[in-house]
């Protein structure tokens, strides 16, 4: 599986990407590959103001539905339009054309409390 070392990670199977304060936030490929087959995102939170851990969204795959939830505090900016018509973009390039949003961060310092590539690599075994 592949964990890019320019990424932190969450125990829910979120990525995070920062560059100043704003963050592109998608799931692992870890999580893709648990999920399945990707055949529904359903993010309505753009604009939304949310705490880290609250829920952004839902990602829906074959087998199951399995709530999105924020790595850190802030502001929903923008949805990834490319996955109203293609969500298998999440399983095909989850840390490329597969991100979910991206969101202005309340505390960019947050980001680097999450886990790096190789704690996350380690606790997925």
């Amino acid at each position: 599986m592949n964990f890019p070392d320019n990424l932190r990670y969450t125990k829910d199977h979120e990525w995070v990407s920062l560059e100043g304060n704003v963050a592109t936030v998608g799931i692992t490929d870890f999580a893709q590959r648990e999920l399945g087959d990707i055949v529904y995102i359903d993010i309505s939170s753009k604009g939304k103001a949310l705490g880290a851990e609250e829920v952004f969204g839902t990602v829906e795959a074959v087998k199951t539905v399995s709530d999105l939830f924020l790595p850190v505090a802030g502001t929903i900016t923008e949805v990834n339009p490319l996955l109203d018509a293609k969500p298998e973009l999440v399983n095909t390039d989850p840390y490329g054309d597969g991100w979910m949003v991206k969101m202005t961060v309340t505390n960019p310092a947050d980001v680097e409390k999450l886990m790096d590539a190789g704690a996350y690599a380690g606790m997925v075994g």
